[in-house]
């Protein structure tokens, strides 16, 4: 470094200041170029070619402690060598999930796009930040589109809307919204001197409705949490005697937040009834539709967000049924006229100024809570191009005839039993090894089955055959939650999980 800098300054017209050079950039850009390109063949190598690979491992397991040590974390004083850092981001791939593998059925989104992460590299490359339309001309356009396609889904005449970080940062745009539009003095006097707020959503919400109160000021004291039926749908009738006692109480109802597609049971609540009664009440309907949105796509299935229209906001997430590569989650919002601008603007004169030489309605940044934001409508939006409407239709409907098909087959297999027929994609049953068979229903029964689905996770883990879900809901012990999404996932693959269960749980 010292002869590199000697020669610099040697050079006609060098330039030091506080014993910095300040010619010429000090970025080796040939070494950079050198490094992209070895590591995204890495990446085409070991992810994308491997994709679709039943052979590979979902995980190669290794405890904390141990993968701290393979990974070699430490940050030092100087730089690592070239091939050092690829070795790392071999590792990187070697040790993480491989949620692209058919047989991850852990989450709400799985698969891989390769439209979508076509576009994410673009976006990854470019580093934009979509605020104004002077530096992110193209994306904004892509958002505006974007949105006003989803809205037709939805079955608005217009509306607006916005690409957030997350279905549970719309949830709380919207919670925000609501509350703007029942009291938009709260913008500039705070909380003080406001009535008690409340707030009324299923018990089988999503969790972000509680953290959104609690972050807002609004309380999870003021989350009245409503009944559902064994379906777990929420009841319109209990939804109802939840207004009027919190009228009777004195409180100041101003939102029902419905759900299109619960996280656990894959459920959907009654929009229409539910609908009624926010007209009835005056309240804001919210439906948090994150997972369940994307039936909307499908002539055959968008029968079950019916009435979604009559929503005054929805979130919905292309990146778990679509694939769409996280995170891409849109808030949408049936007023037009500008409400949510009014309610997050700060009109900050450095970024929005109105005398540009341009339209400045372009500069939608200022309808965001943050300040910079991710391009992620692009990935979307490139998808659908790609695909066209009919073939994310075929998306859902073959994710749902897979349920199916699982289902049917759970029916016909000794130990395996279904909580409830599912509507949606995720199939909820338990597995009964043989040595649990003939003990009675009772329970000493309930809870040597509560410990089954940890056991076997713990086993098809460390195995690396696939990733499925378990936990205990509403009072019943752990079972399996499986989920399907992924294109690539088949009918083998169906067949296949309900093997390594048997397989994996045979001597339990």
């Amino acid at each position: 470094v010292g002869v590199c800098k000697q020669e610099m300054l040697q050079k006609k017209n060098a330039v030091l200041v506080d014993g910095v050079i300040l010619n010429g950039p000090i970025m080796d850009s040939k070494a950079g170029e050198k490094f992209v390109e070895e590591a995204c063949k890495i990446i085409m190598e070991e992810v994308i070619q491997k994709a679709d690979d039943v052979t590979e491992k979902v995980c190669e397991w290794r405890a904390p402690e141990t993968l701290k040590q393979i990974l070699d974390l430490e940050m030092r004083d100087t730089g690592e060598s070239h091939q050092k850092l690829l070795q790392l981001c071999r590792d990187v791939i070697q040790y993480s999930v491989k949620t692209s593998h058919p047989r991850f059925f852990n989450q709400l989104y799985a698969g891989i796009d390769y439209y979508s992460l076509v576009a994410r590299f673009i976006t990854e490359a470019l580093n934009p930040s979509v605020y104004t339309y002077e530096v992110s001309p193209v994306f904004l356009l892509v958002e505006e589109a974007v949105i006003k396609k989803m809205i037709e889904f939805i079955g608005w005449e217009g509306g607006d809307g916005i690409f957030n970080p997350g279905g549970s940062v719309s949830n709380m745009y919207a919670m925000n919204l609501a509350r703007y539009r029942f009291c938009p003095e709260i913008k500039e006097k705070g909380l003080s001197g406001l009535p008690r707020l409340v707030l009324f959503t299923s018990e089988e919400c999503h969790y972000s409705m509680k953290k959104a109160a609690s972050f807002l000021g609004i309380g999870t004291e003021n989350v009245y949490f409503i009944k559902t039926d064994e379906r777990g749908k929420m009841i319109p009738e209990e939804l109802e005697k939840q207004v009027q006692r919190a009228r009777k109480e004195g409180s100041a109802p101003f939102l029902v937040c419905a759900t299109a597609g619960t996280t656990v049971l894959g459920a959907f609540d009654p929009l229409d009834k539910i609908a009624d009664i926010c007209e009835k009440h005056g309240l804001w309907l919210h439906v948090d539709a994150s997972w369940g949105g994307s039936a909307l796509i499908s002539r055959k299935h968008c029968r079950l967000l019916h009435g979604i229209h009559r929503a005054d906001s929805v979130a919905w997430n292309p990146h778990k049924m679509l694939l769409a590569g996280i995170q891409c989650c849109a808030l949408l919002v049936k007023d037009n006229s500008g409400l949510l601008k009014k309610c997050y603007s700060a009109k900050a004169a450095y970024l929005f100024q109105q005398d540009k030489f341009y339209d400045v309605s372009y500069d939608t940044g200022d309808k965001s809570i943050q300040c910079s934001r991710r391009p992620d409508a692009f990935k979307f939006w490139l998808m659908w191009k790609a695909l066209g409407t009919t073939g994310l239709e075929e998306r859902v409907n073959r994710a749902l005839a897979l349920a199916r098909y699982l289902v049917e087959e759970i029916k016909k297999r000794e130990g395996f039993q279904l909580l409830l027929e599912p509507e949606y994609a995720n199939v909820c049953f338990w597995y009964i090894p043989p040595s649990l068979r003939k003990t009675e229903d009772g329970p000493e029964f309930w809870q040597k089955l509560h410990q089954v689905a940890p056991v076997i996770k713990e086993r098809m883990m460390k195995k690396g055959s696939m990733m499925l879900g378990y936990q205990p809901h509403q009072g019943k012990v752990n079972f399996f939650r499986q989920v399907v999404i992924s294109p690539q996932v088949s009918r083998e693959d169906m067949d296949f999980l309900l093997d390594e269960i048997e397989l994996l749980a045979k001597d339990l």
